[in-house]
């Protein structure tokens, strides 16, 4: 595809120099990365400018560099280059529609379906993948602890990619025969403009809760982010929300499309009589006097409202329900979420609860689950991430578990031991232990607790689940 071609997709301000350049070799934003006859969009990031290096692409041989700061690059160096600067009014718009255009437009070719929410989106989207290919569709997922084509694993580092690698994604799942996907939409890619452009066949939003505060300055600001997947839905499709969620109706309230609400409080559809136990949970979803009754192999309320979630949103798409509940049904336990990884008389969950709210639901329904027997919690707060949430989790852990045990989680450029203060700091009792070597704080909980307890080790998944 050559550059002229390309630019048909795109709102220009300005334009100066050759824009009947060779075929494009790329697309980056990373000027490190260009080659000769490529296209640099110089993103505006949190750390850098990417117009600081744009004549660093320039140099490279770059076909086009596109910037929204007019006077980033001098005009004068395009006139005799062939090669072409272009000014638009967003870089990070201008940088999803030039990824789709130069990949094919990708999402057009599959059955795309978002889900958005704080807790639940991995989950909701293991489910929506299984009853996809339950259907007959090889599915694509790209999500928090994997993007997939079909049962092959490619290595991810952002909840969603920046929008090259995402439409490159979405292009590589379209020529290995996928005809569907489904993808977690973060609320930063969403604010960031990752997503801009993708076509969804419909879109589901779990719940919100305080998480990302040190991006999003308030909740208002966080739920307007999630938001954008639904404002920017085709007329018609299915924009599904959770009717229990305050922010569920500010979500859907401008989207074009078709809103369906389920909840236990109300909704199109109504959840009723939820059951669970270690083997899994039971539910009834009751549309308009039509009682359908569910079963999945995840265990707690939190996961009846994933599954109905999945389930609503495949049956308003048009998939039958017969599949639909058999793909809930046959959905495989998803690592790290509320994952039993040793039963007996002493049990060990593993759940990825990394905000209050996620741990609080993990909590509440291992408290059900436990009658006499004892909690023990693991707990620990990344580093370089919102500091607020630290000692509320410590103080959510520690009053709803027999003992909090403190520990480090991922501290990346903070000191393990601070982090651990804070997250101490919220904590008035004293059923807790510090540890700050988390697998050292793992061996203590399964070693010291009673031999009926129950031991939560939230966050991240140990890598050798073997060693305890």
């Amino acid at each position: 595809m050559r550059l002229n071609e390309i630019l048909d997709h795109l709102t220009v301000i300005q334009l100066t120099g050759d824009f009947f350049a060779n075929e494009i070799t790329g697309i980056y934003y990373n000027s490190a990365k260009v080659t000769k006859d490529s296209i640099f969009v110089a993103v505006k990031g949190y750390k850098t400018d990417g117009h600081r290096y744009a004549m660093d692409a320039f140099s490279k041989g770059a076909a086009a560099i596109i910037v929204e700061d007019l006077h980033s690059i001098p005009d004068e160096i395009f006139r005799r280059s062939g090669q072409a600067k272009i000014v638009v009014a967003d870089t990070r718009k201008a940088l999803a529609q030039l990824s789709a255009a130069y990949y094919g437009f990708p999402s057009k070719k599959l059955r795309l379906f978002g889900v958005t929410g704080t807790k639940g989106k991995t989950t909701t989207s293991f489910l929506i993948k299984n009853i996809l290919e339950k259907a007959g569709h090889k599915t694509g997922l790209i999500g928090t602890i994997a993007n997939m084509i079909g049962d092959e694993k490619v290595p991810t580092e952002l909840t969603t990619p920046e929008s090259v690698e995402l439409n490159a994604l979405f292009a590589r799942m379209v020529n290995e025969g996928c005809s569907a996907a489904v993808m977690e939409a973060s609320s930063h890619s969403l604010y960031l403009k990752r997503t801009f452009g993708l076509d969804f066949d419909g879109a589901v939003f779990t719940n919100l809760s305080s998480e990302h505060r040190d991006f999003h300055e308030t909740m208002d600001d966080y739920a307007t982010a999630k938001k954008l997947l639904f404002d920017d839905l085709k007329t018609g499709v299915p924009a599904v929300y959770n009717m229990d969620d305050e922010y569920g109706c500010f979500i859907t309230k401008d989207t074009n499309g078709r809103k369906v609400g389920f909840g236990k409080l109300g909704g199109n559809y109504r959840l009723e009589d939820i059951s669970f136990d270690f083997s899994g949970t039971s539910f009834t979803l009751n549309h308009n006097g039509i009682k359908t009754d569910l079963r999945t192999a995840l265990v707690g309320e939190f996961n009846a409202y994933n599954a109905a979630a999945a389930y609503v949103l495949m049956v308003e798409a048009g998939f039958d329900k017969d599949i639909v509940a058999e793909g809930i049904a046959e959905a495989p336990q998803v690592d790290g979420r509320f994952e039993l990884i040793k039963s007996g008389d002493k049990k060990v969950l593993v759940d990825y609860a990394h905000s209050p709210g996620a741990l609080e639901q993990v909590l509440i329904s291992i408290n059900k689950l436990a009658g006499e027997s004892p909690v023990y919690t693991v707990i620990g707060c990344g580093g370089n991430r919102d500091k607020t949430k630290r000692p509320v989790m410590g103080k959510i852990a520690a009053e709803m578990s027999t003992v909090a045990v403190i520990t480090s989680d991922n501290p990346r450029d903070e000191d393990p031991d601070e982090i651990v203060k804070e997250v101490v700091a919220g904590i008035s009792t004293d059923n807790l232990i510090v540890c700050v070597d988390r697998e050292e704080a793992i061996k203590r909980a399964i070693l010291e607790s009673p031999e009926n307890a129950i031991i939560l080790i939230a966050g991240k998944r140990p890598r050798r689940l073997s060693d305890y």
